[in-house]
């Protein structure tokens, strides 16, 4: 009896233990609510779309020449005698380069002066015979005429004597041409012809070209809309009135190396046709090299800065590449992600210029693209 009693109360507590949490259970669903998104939602920062004024860069080859490349030649016919300078060599205006075998020049020059004497001494001598003559007319003992004939001699020889005298002259001039000077101040380039060599103005090749590199022109090409939207872009904000490369703003020149020089230049030159095969202008900007950074032949990239006014600019993070397309997350009205196609026109600084697939007043999100799917909702942070 005591061990059916004890059997059923083990079943009746199991029993009540059993209600008691049917009844929990019971309450607890009973109580459960439908969670509401918006509550849960991503709290990411957002950017506005505006318009703005973006300065993009345009970059266009150039290549370098000094302000003054003067093929040296010679002027005279001979044997290359000296070099007083070598390959490479800064030289002054003025200074010696090359000298030519003097000695015909200074035997032509020797025989023109003797010419010159004889000369002298006949218009010595017509002039003794007109003094001669004069008292025997005035005492009427010759005639007239004959004076006259004294007369149109000493002429005669005055003139053959001009005649010997610039004679004596050029052939000064051929004999100082014997030794090149440099015309300008500047660095040498290479020379082909060395010493023993006949020299002659008809050479094809030059002795050697002197390129004064204290300021040095970058010439480069672009294309005609270019030089349309710059030269409208800034004409109105002339007051110069001067009428060539005024228009253009300053520009500043990458050197081969990828460096950025450190001097702006600006450009002073514009050619006045556009080239009809490739549809270019050309164009050049001067750039000074007191530290002679730059050599004639360099190669370099010009820079020009374009204004661009309202336009839609966006943080290239905010970006997100799918199979070459560019995509920025954005927030409808009911604050739900989308994915949304963007066109791109270009790069100012660390934005994108944006020319479709954006309006003004469009929310972007700026980060946590890891966590967004679409369709989702997330808590805009200004």
């Amino acid at each position: 009896m005591i061990t059916s009693r004890k059997t059923v109360l083990v079943a009746f507590s199991a029993l009540i233990m059993f209600g008691t949490l049917i009844g929990i259970n019971s309450c607890n669903i009973g109580s459960t609510k439908t969670l509401d998104p918006k509550e849960n939602a991503l709290a990411l920062p957002i950017i506005k779309v505006d318009t703005t004024t973006a300065i993009t860069i345009k970059d266009y080859i150039g290549n370098i020449e000094g302000k003054v490349n003067v093929e040296i030649r010679p002027q005279v016919e001979g044997i290359l005698e000296k070099i007083f300078v070598d390959e490479g060599a800064f030289v002054k205006e003025g200074q010696p380069l090359f000298q030519i075998d003097q000695l015909p020049y200074q035997e032509v020059l020797n025989n023109m002066i003797a010419t010159e004497n004889v000369e002298k001494a006949k218009l010595k001598n017509a002039k003794l015979e007109i003094d001669r003559l004069k008292p025997l007319i005035d005492n009427e003992v010759i005639a007239q005429v004959q004076l006259e004939t004294a007369k149109s001699n000493y002429e005669i020889a005055r003139a053959s004597l001009a005649r010997a005298t610039a004679a004596v002259n050029s052939a000064k001039i051929s004999l100082d041409y014997t030794i090149i000077k440099a015309p300008v101040s500047g660095y040498i380039g290479r020379m082909p012809k060395r010493i023993g060599n006949l020299v002659s103005k008809g050479d094809k090749e030059p002795l050697t070209v002197l390129s004064d590199v204290s300021e040095v022109y970058v010439y480069f090409g672009m294309s005609e809309s270019d030089f349309l939207y710059f030269s409208k872009d800034n004409k109105k904000n002339d007051t110069t009135g001067i009428s060539n490369g005024q228009y253009l703003p300053d520009v500043s020149l990458i050197l081969a190396d990828g460096h950025e020089y450190p001097e702006k230049g600006k450009v002073d030159m514009i050619n006045g046709q556009v080239n009809r095969t490739t549809g270019s202008i050309s164009l050049r900007a001067s750039f000074p090299n007191s530290k002679d950074v730059m050599r004639s032949g360099n190669t370099g990239t010009i820079k020009l800065k374009e204004t661009n006014p309202s336009v839609i600019l966006i943080p290239q993070e905010v970006t997100t590449s799918i199979q070459d397309k560019t995509f920025v997350y954005i927030l409808d009205k009911e604050d739900k992600v989308k994915l949304r196609s963007i066109e791109l026109n270009g790069v100012s600084g660390n934005n994108f210029i944006v020319s479709e697939g954006l309006n003004i007043g469009d929310r972007i999100i700026r980060t946590g693209f890891d966590k967004l799917t679409e369709g989702m909702y997330v808590k805009p942070l200004n």
